[in-house]
């Protein structure tokens, strides 16, 4: 049934919120919403889960302003889950599965400021 999917998801990411790992970086233009995006943060990872955007670059805005958050905090994961240009643009890279767990279990490990507070 979508209805319990969409409510148990929205549980799940309200649970998330609650606890310090589901984060969002909004931008507002002339105080409306505009764009933005969420993720999940764990330790030294950041998951990239979804973007919106209502205006020109908005979405990109957010992601670059997360992006420098995320560097200036030591944080060493940014998994976006799929690469754009404009991700190329900030520095993204493809690297295979085997990399990726690599790099996935040494940022689970690692200590960092959290970027959000």
């Amino acid at each position: 049934d979508e209805t319990w999917i969409n409510s148990t998801l929205i549980d799940t990411y309200k649970s998330l919120f609650t606890n310090g790992y589901a984060h969002s970086v909004e931008v507002f233009e002339h105080n409306k919403l505009v764009g933005g995006l969420f993720g999940v943060s764990i330790n030294g990872a950041f998951f990239g889960e979804s973007m919106y955007s209502e205006s020109t670059n908005a979405s990109k805005i957010a992601l670059k302003f997360l992006t420098e958050r995320l560097k200036n905090n030591g944080y060493s994961l940014f998994d976006t889950q799929f690469i754009s240009e404009h991700l190329k643009s900030l520095g993204a890279i493809e690297i295979t599965q085997e990399e990726y767990l690599r790099l996935l279990k040494s940022a689970l490990r690692q200590e960092v400021t959290n970027a959000f507070y």
